[in-house]
């Protein structure tokens, strides 16, 4: 333990965005306990370079969410314990609902039972649904198109109605692509299954995989591909250090995206990802998938403004530069 800073309690910390979290919060001075289910987290990541306090167990467990707010001085959670794969979410939604919702609400009434009121919560602007217009502010109209999304919302809401009625303050982040890894090389994004742009990309020029498939090349974009707002894994760590003090002054709770603000499309990914590896990737072009919106970009201001955010690595070819670092030493 190290004196000053009070201890966080990090759900899902062995998972991508939260284990950086994580190296942030520790780097910034805190005290950091990470609960896992370890369904997709990585115990060895935790142990191997996180090297903080692991409790294996799920956010529904309320004997044990007790028994660790009795026997930690926790001053706020941090919240990425979440399934987050759309597909699975729309032929399972009942694995998502459980755990999205019903973790999260008995993570959240364990809270206010041991007087801990901060919560930052990882969120989506998959809450967004089909954008009415671009970039996406956080004023924009929410109306989600698939469970994953609609989970996320319904928690949003839960937080907006425990704040007027217990006074648990929040800070809602909505992030756009989470893309990259730590520049250190020790921290990378590790799926099983992935379904992400950049790592599936990177997995081609490895020799893992045969081809990245590009879905729809007849869009109405400069290239034809979809565009996304890529934002580096690091950057959103920063932003969550910033929104965690943020509460800890008595801030009122907040709302914000977390992106770019400027968007990269397929084939402008495929092509950094070929100019940092200096290999050939190759690509199987294929009909467009059901749902997929032309141009996802949102705007970060409000981060920007009342935060004082400021991403460090605003740069598709910086982006993917970390990503390759971190797959070369894990597919050795």
């Amino acid at each position: 333990m190290s004196p000053g800073k009070p201890t966080i309690l990090v759900t899902g910390g062995a998972g991508y965005i939260g284990s950086h979290t994580v190296l942030a919060l520790k780097q910034a001075g805190y005290n950091v306990v990470i609960l896992d289910n370890l369904v997709y987290g990585h115990r060895d990541l935790v142990e191997r370079v996180l090297q903080v306090e692991l409790i294996v167990g799920d956010t529904g467990d309320r004997a044990l969410l007790d028994h660790l707010f009795k026997t930690h001085d926790i001053a706020a959670v941090m919240h990425f314990s979440a399934y987050a794969y759309v597909g699975e979410s729309v032929t399972d939604p009942a694995k998502y609902y459980r755990n999205n919702v019903l973790g999260t609400f008995t993570l959240l009434e364990a809270m206010l039972t041991a007087s801990v009121k901060k919560f930052v919560f990882s969120s989506t602007c998959a809450t967004y649904g089909v954008p009415e217009f671009i970039p996406i502010p956080e004023t924009h109209p929410q109306n989600p198109i698939n469970p994953y999304g609609a989970t996320k919302l319904m928690v949003e809401r839960i937080l907006a109605d425990f704040d007027v009625a217990y006074g648990l303050q929040s800070v809602c982040f909505r992030y756009f692509n989470a893309a990259g890894a730590n520049p250190s090389g020790l921290l990378g994004e590790d799926h099983n299954p992935e379904t992400h742009l950049i790592p599936l990309v990177l997995m081609t020029a490895l020799g893992k995989r045969e081809s990245i498939s590009i879905f729809g090349t007849d869009y109405p974009t400069p290239d034809g591909t979809c565009i996304r707002d890529y934002i580096h894994v690091n950057d959103l760590a920063d932003a969550h250090i910033l929104g965690l003090e943020y509460l800890l002054k008595g801030s009122d709770s907040e709302v914000f995206n977390l992106g770019n603000g400027s968007g990269f499309s397929v084939r402008e990914v495929i092509a950094a990802a070929e100019q940092v590896t200096g290999l050939s990737i190759p690509v199987d072009e294929r009909d467009r998938r059901p749902g997929d919106p032309p141009i996802l970009i949102g705007t970060s201001e409000k981060a920007r403004t009342i935060l004082r955010w400021q991403p460090q690595y605003p740069f598709i070819k910086d982006i993917v530069a970390h990503a390759w670092q971190w797959h070369q030493q894990r597919h050795k």
